[in-house]
């Protein structure tokens, strides 16, 4: 059911683009939209691994560096049916965790300090599996389209406020779109596309987590980690760029008054619920 509501949004997304694009240009639009939509998800595909992981000075650390945490990572990823991912760390004081990479061949579970500080080895497994499950379910590349695809919507937006204001028109009248469906769309497009990122993001977190479970064995051991990450967002801040939120296992910027349609994520204790939920039986690993 997850794969399928993401699938929806996703060409929810998609359409709304290009329906924007027409609006605003016509025919031409719709054609810079769908080129705008190509030209950032190939940037994306190709590039978003190396931007986040330099964005948060995440650095790559060796069996011998690491031994206890790349121990975990192979051992689950080996469970999970998956290559051997890269593992790098992060010199934050908040417990926090993501994974990135276009496909599970480069696939890269990054934790930070602050993590390892405060789990147990059990929780800390938890979590592993639930980066691994994002990895193995490629929502990195989900993710990472939505956000392009949102982003050239808003741009969209803007352009068509800039052409608004100096007078932009078209010589063929037959290319202009509906002005005032223009105007209305400047102002709800980014609005509406950045409420469908993140339902499809909340979507591929409850995957994620139901994933994890199968791959730890135990989803008492996520929802125990969890907990403890909550607690610990509110407490010590990160400084994390709302449009990299979405990656992290819970929201680095936990804490400020949000719409429940904006968040990243779904609410903490829905998640949890979800999981204690779950029979151990079911996911126990003989």
């Amino acid at each position: 059911m997850n794969g399928l509501k993401t699938m929806v949004l996703m060409v929810t997304l998609t359409l709304m683009l290009v329906f924007i694009g027409g609006l605003i240009g016509g025919k031409s639009g719709m054609t810079i939209a769908l080129v705008m939509a190509f030209g950032m998800n190939f940037v994306t595909y190709w590039f978003s691994d190396k931007i986040i992981l330099k964005m948060y000075g995440a650095r790559a650390v060796t069996e011998s560096e690491a031994p206890e945490l790349y121990g975990t990572v192979r051992r689950l990823a080996q469970r999970a049916q998956l290559p051997m991912p890269k593992v790098y760390v992060m010199d934050e004081d908040q417990p926090n965790a993501f994974a990135t990479g276009r496909n599970p061949e480069h696939g890269v579970v990054a934790v930070t300090t602050g993590i390892m500080r405060i789990l147990s080895r059990e929780e800390l497994e938890g979590v592993i599996a639930h980066e691994l499950a994002h990895i193995r379910n490629r929502d990195i590349l989900v993710g990472t389209v939505a956000a392009s695809i949102a982003g050239a919507i808003s741009y969209l937006a803007q352009m068509a406020q800039w052409a608004a204001l100096f007078g932009g028109r078209s010589d063929n009248e037959g290319e202009r779109g509906s002005p005032v469906a223009a105007l209305v769309m400047m102002i709800v497009g980014p609005i509406a596309a950045m409420m469908v990122q993140m339902a499809i993001s909340r979507s591929r977190e409850y995957g994620a987590d139901s994933g994890g479970a199968g791959i730890s064995g135990n989803p008492r051991n996520l929802a125990a980690a969890l907990r403890k990450l909550h607690a610990a967002s509110q407490r010590v801040p990160m400084q994390a760029a709302p449009a990299t939120a979405h990656m992290f296992i819970v929201n680095p910027l936990s804490g400020g008054g949000m719409l429940k349609l904006f968040r990243t994520h779904p609410p903490m204790e829905e998640r949890i619920a979800r999981l204690e939920a779950m029979r151990p039986e079911q996911y126990r690993i003989s």
